[in-house]
């Protein structure tokens, strides 16, 4: 996509002005590094060829902005724009951003602006000056970074490059660790493209592509694509990585044991006394010592030395010490090494050792370190690296090493070679299941649909953040206390959630809570009480892991009041009927800073680990399952971009988001490989690549079309096709005798046009309806592209949609006079209320309305009877104490939460005279 910049100029004739207000989620950060934010438009106010933005605070001091289209309504309009402040050490508590409208003006608002900071590029190099930090980024070979600089000069950084350890094989037990068949590798970054924003007033993004390369252990092929992002804003002396990895190799031949991040730090002429060692602790404690500590001896060397050692200052000439100290220096010992290990959430260990040879010492063990650690000197400076969310996402590690030579080392381990290899093997054999018959049947037990060669982790991906500070000296320790806290809670700017509805930018089927009357406020009373079960539910049952972080389970097991991680497909939820929609909704409304976290670690994990990348299953997701990959349903149900949508325009545009989502463009030609329904398929089609491919209406088509509306309103490279197979196949929808009823069709992958299915080549109306087709997604995508096309929607599309809605939970009767047959046995009504109340929003009925309401308090799902509590477990029946609601699965969790945010939205009149 082009992300043209849009700058505040000195532009003549101002014809119309509008702004947007955000603030910090949360509490006002301590610290601002610069911050990217996200903010919506209204249709139509404000065009990207002749519209200026600026920003300032409450008391009205400008500042810097930087600002690009993240989406266009359909006239071209702007939609969301992503903006981009730099660092500060004065926050204000709210930001004004101002649109401009421009007219006869002579100078493009395009036009790149001078800042604060600097970008040089060249064929070996992109060098990138902050005014507080010069970082080089080379464009070829191992080394990501060869140096960070200071503003004084002071080289605090150097080498910095990816590691990766992997090992071809795994014993089955400790007594098979003679295996000598076991092959063990190291590799480094192998840089293959680097490119920098054009944008970079404000904020330059350098971006690194490559492959691990081998150095030692044997030959093996590059491998493990990365993609690294570096942000760096104006002013900063910190720079942002986000880190993605795809998962290329064989899960039974590459089983990882070490991804990490290796930074060289100078050193040369400090002193040993003078070298400091900082590793983050629990709840903002700090280990804090230096390489060669003179505290604690036999004999003082003066309360003054001490305590400059202790605080991280130089220390005194040693002629001032007390002689009995400063002549047997030598025999004090240098610690050289320092390892910390976070190999569970809920346990680290910290050691070191004076060099590599000599025993490690046990230094202590705590509960969940902050993930922060810093090598440096007292009058050389030095480097902290963090990563978010570092306990959350074990097994993690940092690693001081050479801290007594002329360049220590500092890696942070996004997975630590401490731990076990990273076991990505199925964990089954398959059982003997033979064929789809067997494997139906199977599915009828543990709810696992398995197949052979389908429990693959081949193009599974994942995100990681780190976090880089320079610093001219040693820092305190509050401030490096500080930065914890900021790497794992990193300031966000969102605007009001009744800025974000008026807008109408993020769909019109929400609304802010409304507590006026008994019923709504019990309402929004279980849609806090669900969030809260589950955010409680990922503390209490651990579910964290470098993999797992950010998911849930499907289903509870109440006889063993656990979560059923180990049966088939009730184990990980993998996006199954739309949580991720929920717990985004929910933030929209309500601008929680608790729940918009929650909502970024589902779609940071869901869009990574739960979807293919790479092969021929890329662009589609896997269902719910014990692990992540296991189950052979290969969907685009789960790859829904519309769940990635939500945090890609309030981030400012999320460049990975943003490309995940780009990846989902080929989709559809994933049906020309596999068919998602080859195991109870009865019409006869097989899939043929390149050519006319079955897709059904609902759990498929949601997917494809989401992703092709956001494409349209990015404007990226393919927009113009997005937009062409979206108005294709709504017009094909439309033309279907029965529309969305119809369940299943035909799409010619060469002319993107949408067709009558196999068993109806002529249009006779066929009738295929399912409880799944819309709780994918579907009636939020649809929604927003019937409000995009305004007037230009294909004719009859929207009248197929409103059918839809009204019929799936109509009565026989009526099923039979419109269709001629009855939908048969369905099932999860309370989450189709919100498709009736759709229609009844549409249509301006009441009587419609209170049937929505009537099928959301009446039917499936939870209704007003429900426990609405939780109950505590403990003792010998639970390995610690917990909570638990029997009464809840996730798949009725979503679908309550969806049906009741959007029932408030579309017809609140009508709450109180349905259900008194």
């Amino acid at each position: 996509m082009s992300r043209r910049l849009i700058l505040s100029l000195a532009l003549c004739g101002f014809t119309s002005t509008s702004s947007a207000s955000v603030h910090w989620l949360g509490e006002k950060p301590t610290y601002n590094y610069g911050t990217t934010f996200g903010l919506p438009w209204p249709q139509g106010q404000h065009h990207p060829e002749n519209t200026s933005f600026t920003v300032a605070t409450g008391s009205n001091e400008r500042l810097e902005l930087q600002t690009w289209v993240t989406g266009h309504w359909a006239d071209g309009s702007v939609k969301w724009t992503g903006h981009a402040i730099s660092a500060s050490e004065n926050l204000a508590d709210k930001y004004t951003v101002t649109a401009q409208n421009v007219k006869n003006t002579t100078t493009s608002p395009y036009t790149n602006k001078t800042g604060s900071l600097t970008v040089t590029d060249t064929a070996s190099k992109v060098t990138v000056n902050t005014g507080k930090l010069t970082v080089s980024f080379p464009k070829e070979g191992s080394i990501l970074i060869d140096s960070i600089q200071t503003k004084s000069g002071k080289v605090v950084g150097k080498d910095g490059h990816l590691v990766l350890q992997s090992q071809s094989g795994v014993a089955a037990n400790s007594d098979g660790r003679g295996n000598s068949s076991i092959n063990y590798f190291n590799f480094l970054s192998n840089i293959e493209e680097v490119t920098v924003s054009e944008q970079v007033s404000v904020r330059a993004l350098v971006t690194v592509r490559g492959k691990h390369q081998v150095q030692d252990g044997g030959s093996h092929e590059d491998w493990l694509p990365f993609v690294l992002r570096f942000y760096l804003y104006a002013n900063s002396d910190s720079i942002r990585l986000v880190h993605s990895l795809v998962f290329d190799g064989a899960a039974n031949e590459d089983l990882i044991t070490g991804v990490g991040i290796r930074f060289g730090v100078p050193l040369e002429g400090e002193a040993q006394y003078n070298r400091h060692v900082r590793f983050a602790g629990v709840d903002g404690g700090l280990f804090s010592e230096a390489v060669q500590g003179i505290t604690g001896l036999r004999r003082d060397p003066g309360q003054v030395v001490r305590t400059a050692q202790v605080d991280g200052d130089e220390l005194p000439a040693t002629g001032t010490w007390d002689v009995r100290v400063s002549s047997r220096l030598k025999w004090i010992p240098t610690w050289g090494d320092y390892s910390l290990n976070q190999l569970s959430s809920d346990g680290f260990t910290l050691k070191k050792r004076t060099k590599a040879g000599q025993s490690w010492v046990s230094i202590l063990g705590g509960t969940r370190a902050g993930g922060l650690a810093y090598l440096g000197g007292a009058t050389k400076g030095g480097l902290a690296v963090g990563l978010r969310d570092f306990w959350k996402r074990f097994p993690s590690g940092l690693d001081i090493s050479n801290a007594v030579t002329d360049q220590g080392d500092l890696t942070v381990w996004l997975y630590d070679p401490a731990a076990q290899p990273l076991d990505l093997r199925p964990y089954h054999d398959g059982l003997g299941e033979n064929g789809y018959k067997d494997q139906l049947d199977a599915l009828e037990i543990t709810y696992e649909d398995w197949e052979p060669g389908f429990d693959t982790p081949y193009g599974i991906a994942r995100t990681s953040e780190v976090y880089i500070f320079g610093f001219e000296e040693t820092p305190t320790r509050d401030t490096l206390a500080g930065l914890t806290e900021y790497i794992n809670n990193p300031p966000v700017l969102a605007a009001e959630p009744a800025y974000l509805q008026e807008s109408k930018a993020i769909g019109t089927y929400w609304s802010v809570p409304d507590t006026n009357s008994p019923q709504a406020a019990t309402i929004e009373d279980h849609l806090d009480f669900l969030f809260k079960f589950y955010e409680e539910q990922v503390e209490q049952r651990r579910w964290y892991g470098f993999l797992d972080y950010g998911d849930f389970m499907h289903t509870y097991d109440t006889d063993r009041h656990s979560w059923r991680y180990d049966v088939g497909g009730y184990g990980w939820d993998n996006s199954e009927l739309s949580p991720d929609l929920f717990f985004w909704l929910y933030f929209l409304r309500t601008g929680r800073h608790d729940v918009y976290r929650f909502a970024e670690a589902l779609t940071r994990h869901t869009g990574e680990v739960d979807v293919y990348h790479i092969g021929q299953w890329k662009g589609l997701g896997t269902r719910h399952g014990v692990q992540h990959f296991s189950d052979s349903a290969k969907q685009a149900r789960i790859s829904q971009p519309q769940y990635r949508k939500y945090f890609y325009y309030f981030s400012g545009g999320d460049e990975r988001v943003g490309e995940l989502m780009d990846e989902l463009l080929d989709t559809v030609n994933t049906y020309g490989i596999l068919d998602p329904n080859r195991k109870v398929r009865t019409d006869g089609w097989v899939p043929t690549p390149g050519s006319t491919v079955a897709i059904g209406l609902g759990t498929d088509w949601g997917a494809l079309a989401g992703g092709w509306l956001i494409a349209w309103e990015r404007r990226g490279a393919r927009w113009e096709e997005a937009r062409t197979k979206l108005t294709n196949t709504i017009a094909g929808i439309a033309n279907l005798k029965n529309g969305f009823v119809t369940g299943t069709s035909l799409f010619n992958l060469t002319s993107s046009t949408l067709g009558p299915p196999p068993l109806d080549p002529n249009n006779t109306g066929y009738v295929a309806v399912s409880h799944l087709s819309a709780v994918f997604g579907l009636p939020e995508v649809v929604s927003e592209a019937i409000e995009y096309y305004g007037s230009s929607l294909p004719a009859g599309f929207k009248d197929a949609w409103l059918d839809y809605c009204y019929y799936f939970r109509a009565s026989a009767a009526e099923q039979i006079a419109r269709y001629g047959v009855t939908f048969g046995s369905l099932n999860l009504y309370q989450g189709h209320s919100r498709l009736i109340a759709y229609v009844a929003n549409e249509r301006d009925n009441a009587t419609i309305a209170a049937r929505a309401w009537q099928q959301f308090y009446s039917s499936d799902g939870l209704g007003p009877t429900a426990a609405w509590n939780k109950t505590a477990v403990s003792g010998s029946r639970v390995v610690q104490p917990v909570d638990e609601a029997v009464w809840l699965s996730t798949n009725d969790v979503a679908q309550y939460g969806l049906a009741a945010i959007q029932n408030l939205a579309l017809v609140r009149d009508t709450l109180e005279s349905s259900f008194p």
